[in-house]
């Protein structure tokens, strides 16, 4: 984990994932707009097709059906009606004072009173005989029924599927950059500039022109050119921090053999004070460009843990004086004698841990509490807690950046510089741990994990 907090994201359901996803709403979209259209275009071309139809139509069947009542005669014949019937997909219904016959269920329309009623409408004919009968011929609903296209619904049901299976084919190719620069664009944000993204065409040299690929290739020059000035910047720093070392360690020695009387030796111890914290700025910086590069080198050896606490602790203690608190140190049965890890990170890790909790302890409040508990995998928790004031909880995320202090307005001799937590971020990165901060009500409370092996950071 590079960051302060550890985040734990829930899980993500399949409907949130397809609500995410870009191909599935472009695929949705193009089903809804092609049934949208489809059921317009229908609609439509329906109406426009059935008015004129019917309208022309309508005088040709009127005088078929007047045919067949002559055929079934006066007085109406059954059998007439029923050789009708079976040549043809009708219902006849005759209603008379003689009479009373039908081929088969006669549709209802209209309200309930008048629905025994034999009367003409949609697709109904009826005609008056001159013995009194009604006679009415309309299509058969159940033979209709029976010579609906089945297979053909199924068949433009499955093109319908393939059609979208291959919009979603097509999508998802035309999509493929996308995942590649969000894939790179990750890399980069971790300060992983080796790779760049990968556009179709690269390898043969002729990139496809598309935007996206304009996009990827224009995300690869922008690394490039971060990677370029983060070069530059390590490579200034490291100019600056070696030539600087060698006057400062002039300037420490003059100062150690200048002999004066009381009244120069306070400015003499001044100026000893000031230029150990110089070189100590400096050795930070020259650490710091060493653990964040993308090889930083760990000189693992069997480490004790727990005397190095002590040491860091006694030489804090001797640096500040008798009247700090040292902090309390517990130490977990089950930690191992010795670890595989580098030594002077560990110390570096323990030192700068401790002196943030002993500078922002104030007066009277409990000193601060060092717990060192081992790994299940092999390894060691370092957790260092203060009961100082804190911080706010949205500065948190900022603790481990180089020289952020959250108190920009503080004094230089109440804060560091604000590479501690940095440097301990880096460490715990270099080792494949975790690290974490917490607000500890009161204070703050920033847990290390450095483990044995080399493990991938989550």
């Amino acid at each position: 984990m590079t960051d302060s907090v550890a985040m734990t994201s829930p899980r993500v359901g399949w409907w949130q994932r397809a609500r995410h996803s870009l191909r599935v709403r472009l695929v949705l979209l193009f089903l809804l707009l092609a049934l949208a259209m489809t059921a317009v275009f229908l609609m439509g071309m329906g109406r426009a097709f059935s008015g004129g139809w019917r309208d022309t139509v309508s005088p040709l069947i009127a005088d078929y059906a007047g045919r067949l009542v002559t055929e079934i005669g006066s007085p109406p014949s059954i059998e007439r009606a029923q050789a009708i019937v079976q040549r043809l997909p009708v219902v006849v219904r005759i209603d008379g004072p003689q009479v009373q016959w039908t081929s088969g269920p006669w549709p209802q329309r209209g309200p309930p009173w008048a629905r025994t009623e034999l009367r003409a409408g949609r697709g109904a004919v009826v005609r008056q005989t001159a013995d009194g009968h009604r006679i009415g011929i309309t299509l058969d609903s159940r033979a209709a029924a029976q010579a609906e296209p089945g297979p053909i619904i199924w068949a433009t049901l499955a093109a319908l599927l393939g059609l979208t299976a291959l919009a979603y084919a097509l999508i998802h190719r035309m999509l493929r950059p996308i995942r590649a620069i969000g894939a790179g664009v990750r890399r980069f944000g971790a300060g992983q500039f080796e790779l760049p993204i990968e556009t179709p065409g690269t390898a043969s040299g002729k990139p496809r022109p598309d935007e996206l690929n304009d996009l990827a290739r224009a995300v690869n020059q922008m690394a490039a050119d971060i990677r370029q000035m983060l070069d530059a910047k390590r490579s200034l720093l490291l100019a600056i921090s070696h030539e600087l070392r060698s006057p400062l360690t002039r300037a420490r020695l003059n100062a150690e053999l200048l002999h004066g009387d009381t009244n120069v030796q306070p400015m003499r111890d001044a100026l000893l004070r000031d230029l150990g914290e110089m070189r100590d700025l400096i050795a930070d910086l020259l650490e710091g460009e060493r653990l964040s590069s993308a090889h930083a080198a760990l000189q693992r050896e069997p480490t004790d843990v727990p005397a190095l606490a002590r040491e860091v602790i006694g030489s804090l203690i001797a640096t500040r004086g008798p009247a700090t608190a040292a902090p309390t140190l517990q130490i977990d049965p089950a930690l191992a004698a010795t670890l595989a890890l580098d030594a002077t990170r560990v110390r570096l890790v323990l030192r700068n841990l401790l002196d943030n909790a002993l500078r922002h302890t104030p007066v009277g409040a409990p000193p601060p509490e060092l717990r060192l508990t081992a790994l299940p995998a092999g390894g060691v928790t370092i957790e260092v807690r203060d009961h100082g004031p804190g911080v706010p909880p949205e500065q948190i995320a900022h603790l481990s950046e180089a020289f952020y202090r959250p108190d920009s307005a503080r004094l230089r001799a109440s804060g560091g510089v604000g590479l501690g937590l940095y440097l301990v971020r880096l460490v715990a990165q270099a080792h494949g741990g975790r690290w974490q901060v917490r607000l500890a009500q009161p204070g703050l409370a920033v847990q290390v994990e450095l483990p044995e092996n080399l493990q991938t950071p989550t």
